[in-house]
């Protein structure tokens, strides 16, 4: 009989405790949701990030783990950066510690534009390092994992890239390993993925049929800035889907590159980055300009094509600033070399020496135009009798001035 009663005893007392936790489950729920914690947390977030933050609801899973999820956020820069929902998952044994700490963080269909990241990367700088937080406290806000899930990125121009991605942290601030598949946009079909190595870590990236592989490293900097390096190997990439969407050049691109670039904010690395990189293009087609026929004809050349059996020649890149230099030319009927800037604005700035086949002398051409749109202008050149009919514009233009008194 004790026994028995002992254990109706233990009976109830796990049937009451359970009640209780389930009703303390609903009370956070309901907490969680409602209007009042959601503005406290609107205002936290705003204060974090420098900038105001919306939150169109919380709410809190407890099966099958622990997670938080934020929906309709709205980070209200200029453009606003526009995320439908966040997906937080807690350590369970950080939450025993008082030391919260998160294992996963899922952002799902979100709109980032490079502006607003810019504005909100000022925004943090306003708050001054002394509020960042450092040593185990940074590390307590880097999760165990990160994943994007149609995450676009809109940048400057308002081209698109909307990704999924994985990456994987093994508690440091630099990630173990990413993997990443752009799904829409620009380089779609592409993907990559990165793994650590000892010292560096080693890239893979699938894109227009090739492969882009080699070592990148990022080293820590005194006076907290970072240095990255990198030596890549190019192989059979088609150049149109590196230049997407332009298609002004196509052909099969082999290239060894060098990049380099010191930084502090991870948002200025487009603009201080440097790359050199020695190229060949095999059946390269050149489109929008037909260098032969200009050549040819000395006239200016705004369409058509040139088709090369291969383009060889050097690249330098110092942020959006491009020089192609040592270029050379050549296909069964013409040889061509030169050198060719292709500015931030996209505007082409260069001269070329064309060959025809037969041909004793080469004709200069000025290169001009946009990436989009190219131009080859002969310069430089006569035609025959180009002075005696500019003679004869200069007594027409005499005369009618005589004629009207002026």
């Amino acid at each position: 009989m004790l026994m028995r009663a002992q254990v109706k005893w233990a009976l109830g007392l796990g049937g009451g405790v359970a009640v209780v936790l389930v009703a303390a489950t609903v009370a956070l729920a309901q907490w969680a949701g409602s209007d009042g914690f959601r503005a406290r947390a609107q205002q936290a977030a705003s204060q974090a990030l420098g900038v105001p933050v919306q939150l169109g609801r919380i709410e809190i899973a407890f099966w099958p783990s622990l997670a938080v999820a934020l929906r309709d956020v709205r980070i209200q820069t200029r453009p606003p950066l526009m995320l439908e929902q966040i997906d937080a998952t807690p350590v369970w044994l950080s939450l025993l510690a008082g030391r919260p700490a998160l294992d996963a963080l899922v952002v799902r269909n979100a709109v980032l534009p490079q502006q607003g990241i810019v504005a909100m990367a000022a925004g943090l700088q306003k708050q001054g390092p002394a509020n960042a937080p450092k040593g185990e406290d940074a590390m307590a806000n880097v999760p165990r994992r990160i994943e994007l899930d149609h995450v676009t990125w809109v940048d400057a121009s308002g081209q698109k890239l909307t990704v999924d991605a994985q990456v994987a942290f093994a508690g440091e601030l630099l990630p173990r390993s990413a993997r990443i598949e752009v799904v829409g946009g620009r380089y779609a079909g592409a993907r990559a993925r990165l793994d650590r190595g000892d010292e560096a870590w080693q890239l893979r990236a699938d894109i227009g049929g090739g492969t882009v592989v080699g070592p990148l490293r990022l080293d820590p900097q005194r006076g907290g800035g970072w240095r990255l390096g990198g030596d890549l190997a190019t192989d059979r990439v088609e150049v149109a889907a590196l230049t997407a969407p332009s298609r002004s050049l196509t052909g099969k691109l082999e290239a060894r590159t060098t990049l380099q670039a010191e930084f502090k904010d991870p948002a200025a690395l487009v603009d201080v980055l440097r790359t050199q990189t020695r190229f060949t293009v095999r059946q390269a087609v050149l489109h929008g300009i037909d260098l032969a026929q200009a050549a040819r004809t000395l006239g200016i050349s705004r369409s058509g094509q040139t088709v090369l059996d291969t383009l060889t020649g050097q690249v330098a890149t110092h942020g959006r600033a491009v020089q192609l230099s040592n270029l050379v030319a050549s296909s069964g009927s013409m040889s061509a070399t030169g050198q060719v800037a292709l500015a931030p604005d996209r505007s082409l700035n260069g001269k070329v020496q064309v060959s025809l086949a037969g041909g004793a002398l080469g004709v200069p051409l000025q290169v001009g135009g946009s990436l989009d749109a190219p131009s080859a202008t002969p310069t430089g050149v006569s035609l025959p009798g180009s002075q005696a009919a500019s003679d004869l514009g200069g007594r027409i233009g005499n005369g009618l001035k005589g004629l009207f008194g002026k």
